[in-house]
């Protein structure tokens, strides 16, 4: 059986990496996949794939640190399907070179938290609007081991750290109103935006910090191996849990 058929999920960030994987996943489970970013051409590309095998999409481009950007989506999104199940909020930025706290600059803090923080924060108000409705839905907020542990440039750590922090409020104002909000934490994960970290513009300084509490001899997860977990999060099979976050590195930072 299918464990999203007639559900209707949004995916920020479903241009490439995890967002593509898990576009992918949700199309070939049943739902309506909304996917959005910035870069129309990659999302088109997305969007074919799924079309090709099958699947039910809708492919907008969007800002989600422009608020009235993602509500023309939320619009058009409840004009074709009618209603919106799943919220998978995994659209973010990496920041410039791991500078740790003493190094950060404000326009870099601003540019990160903006997109990462502020983002998935209007994502989540804008799609509880509908959700509370309905008393029914799920959230899935891809945060990052770094927001657990430390390990990142400053204005990074500090995005990813408010992400927990708003899944834990998102599911006590919810959790007596149908709805789910939990959070995955992502190790190192090969992706495009991941890989375009260089490392010759890296702060060694942090990534020696890192390193001491890292083992590095551990793999390095798939996009696949996020997508997973984002399913079993945004299915029926996780309705008792909110509230949660899930660290996925292969025991990396153990």
């Amino acid at each position: 059986m299918k464990r999203l058929e007639n559900k209707t999920a949004i995916i920020t960030g479903g241009n490439s990496g995890i967002g593509e994987a898990a576009a992918l996943l949700f199309a070939a489970e049943g739902a309506n996949v909304v996917i959005t970013a910035r870069r129309k051409e990659q999302l088109d590309a997305v969007a074919e794939k799924i079309r090709q095998a099958g699947g039910s999409v809708l492919s907008i481009p969007s800002d989600i640190s422009n608020p009235e950007s993602f509500l023309a989506l939320v619009r058009e999104t409840l004009d074709k399907f009618g209603n919106i199940d799943i919220l998978v909020n995994n659209a973010g930025v990496l920041d410039s070179g791991l500078l740790p706290v003493d190094r950060v600059q404000d326009d870099e803090l601003d540019r990160v938290i903006n997109i990462n923080a502020k983002g998935t924060i209007q994502c989540i108000r804008t799609v509880l609007n509908v959700m509370l409705k309905h008393k029914s839905g799920s959230i899935v907020n891809v945060a990052s081991i770094a927001g657990v542990n430390g390990g990142g440039g400053a204005a990074y750590v500090a995005s990813k750290a408010a992400i927990l922090g708003i899944t834990r409020h998102t599911a006590l104002r919810c959790a007596s109103e149908g709805i789910r909000c939990n959070a995955l934490c992502p190790g190192s994960v090969a992706t495009p935006m991941g890989a375009s970290a260089a490392n010759s513009t890296l702060d060694m300084d942090m990534l020696g910090a890192m390193a001491k509490h890292t083992d590095m001899k551990l793999p390095v997860c798939q996009p696949q191996d996020v997508a997973n977990a984002i399913l079993f999060l945004a299915s029926d099979e996780s309705r008792a849990i909110t509230g949660q976050e899930i660290v996925i590195d292969f025991g990396t930072s153990l």
